[in-house]
Parts: C-alpha cells; sequence; structure tokens
C-alpha cells in the first residue's frame, strides 16, 4: 500500500480586515475500515495562494487499512485580530495485499448530495453495491453551519466528496474526494459554517 501524507505550513495573520475573503471553520472526525482498495484526499487551507496555512494529504493502494482523522480549520476575529489555524491529528494502520475486484458490477446503486448554499457546503455520497449497504446518513442545514454524518457499512464501492467554499471571493477552505472498493466500514462527521466550530451546539 502506498501511503502519501504531505503537508505545508505557512504561518501568516489575515492581511485583509474584510472578513467575507476568510474561509469557513470546518472540523472533520472520521474512521475508516477498509478490506479492498481505497484513494482519499483532502485539501484544507485558511488563505488563498501564499498565505494562511495549508494541509494536504492522500493515501492510495490496496490492502486492509484502519484510518482515524480529527482535523479544525479555523478562521475567527479576536478583538482587533484576525485568528486562523489548522489542526490535523491522524493515526492509521496499512497493511499491503493484492485486491482484485469482481467481474461483474451490479445495478442496485444509492446516492445522496446535499448543498448549503448560505454557508458554502457540499457533501455528497454514493455506493455501487455489489452484495449489501447498511447505512445511516444524517444531514443538519442552516443559514449558519452544516452538519453531515456518515454510517455505512458496504461490500462494493464507495464514493465520498465533501467541499467548503465559503463564497467566489474565497478559495477552498476544505476539500475532501475517497473512493473505497471492497469491503469498507465509514464513519465521518463533518461541521462547517460561520460560527465557531469549537462552540457549534448540537442539531
Amino acid at each position: 500500500m502506498i501511503l502519501i501524507v504531505s503537508a505545508a505550513l505557512i504561518a501568516s495573520g489575515a492581511a485583509s480586515s474584510d472578513e467575507d475573503r476568510l474561509g469557513q471553520n470546518v472540523s472533520e472526525h472520521s474512521w475508516i475500515f477498509v478490506s479492498g482498495y481505497l484513494e482519499e484526499s483532502r485539501v484544507m487551507q485558511t488563505h488563498a495562494g501564499f498565505a494562511g496555512q495549508k494541509v494536504v494529504l492522500g493515501t492510495r493502494g490496496s490492502g486492509m487499512a484502519t484510518r482515524t482523522i480529527d482535523s479544525v480549520v479555523y478562521n475567527d476575529r479576536l478583538g482587533d485580530y484576525m485568528v486562523d489555524g489548522i489542526s490535523l491529528t491522524i493515526s492509521g494502520n496499512y497493511d499491503y495485499r493484492p485486491y482484485i475486484p469482481p467481474m461483474t458490477q451490479s445495478d442496485l446503486k444509492n446516492a445522496l448530495c446535499a448543498k448549503n448554499y448560505e454557508v458554502g457546503s457540499v457533501f455528497s455520497e454514493s455506493y455501487n453495491i455489489d452484495k449489501d449497504l447498511i447505512k445511516d446518513t444524517k444531514v443538519y442545514q442552516n443559514d449558519s453551519f452544516s452538519v453531515y454524518e456518515i454510517s455505512s457499512e458496504i461490500q462494493g464501492t464507495a464514493r465520498i466528496g465533501q467541499r467548503v467554499q465559503k463564497n467566489a471571493r474565497t478559495s477552498p477552505t476544505y476539500m475532501m474526494n475517497g473512493m473505497y472498493m471492497g469491503y469498507a466500514q465509514i464513519r465521518s462527521e463533518l461541521v462547517a459554517g460561520n460560527t465557531s466550530v469549537l462552540t457549534l451546539p448540537c442539531p
């Protein structure tokens, strides 16, 4: 299995007083188990270009993998100063073994897409079910924040996509794309919004 993790952190305060150009607050808590093949990528940033903090990470390959991620991207005002930062904790156990997808593809599929234009968040999940799918997805959205929760167990192929971008004048704060083939368990919670991710009420 190939594990690719790269991170670039460039410390900088927000130079602009225009808060509308700052990214959204985002927190992610996720866990996966895959026996088969997986591709995952994430990009997190507080500002566009060379300003602010950036974190990029990815994983690709076949085998048995268990992975946990806890991350926060934070932008807020503290008095007259803007404060921003990224916190990331990732732990994983990866064991390589070859994986050959089944010859036939089932025509049983399941998909969901949710968008919150006020907050600037997009969430999508889709499943090609080779044998079975057990899932529990919860979506809560209002004009201040979005909460997306996934609890899925599948034998087949699962695709998860998430993007948070406040408006056309900001760069994406958070982008995630994942594909999981074979047997997979996925547990994930993503919270995005204007309110501080450290004080969000439960929906």
